[in-house]
């Protein structure tokens, strides 16, 4: 019995999804992202590549250890070696805008609901 709660404990503990790398900011000009919400700049919302919209993610700075939580609005970066762009007000939780790019580590705190599957076009309900 132990040894069974033990290993749904690795599992569940390994399912987790963490990333360290670089974080930027982006949208101080407005515009409209992937999932098609507008940019806001003063929101706690990101881009990342392959998070499912809606997942929130606690992004920690490195070397401070301050830390935000943010949801998956938007696709992105597209720099090689960045895993993730914050809203200027999210970035500015954790540095100075000044800094441009940082060091973190992601942690998915809540996973997001599943989307609904759509139904292909031009087929009736009956």
């Amino acid at each position: 019995m132990v040894a069974e709660v033990l290993l749904i404990l690795a599992l569940a503990t390994s399912c987790a999804h963490t990333e360290s790398g670089k974080a930027s900011y982006y949208g101080s000009h407005g515009g409209k992202t992937a999932s098609g919400e507008r940019v806001n700049p003063k929101a706690l919302t990101a881009a990342h590549r392959t998070l499912p919209f809606g997942t929130i993610v606690k992004v920690t700075e490195v070397k401070s250890g301050k830390s935000v939580e943010v949801r998956i609005t938007d696709r992105g970066p597209y720099i090689r070696g960045r895993v993730i762009d914050l809203t200027p007000a999210g970035f500015a939780r954790l540095a100075p805008l000044a800094r441009g790019v940082i060091s973190v580590t992601l942690e998915v705190v809540k996973e997001a609901p599943p989307r609904p599957k759509r139904r292909p076009r031009g087929k009736s309900r009956r």
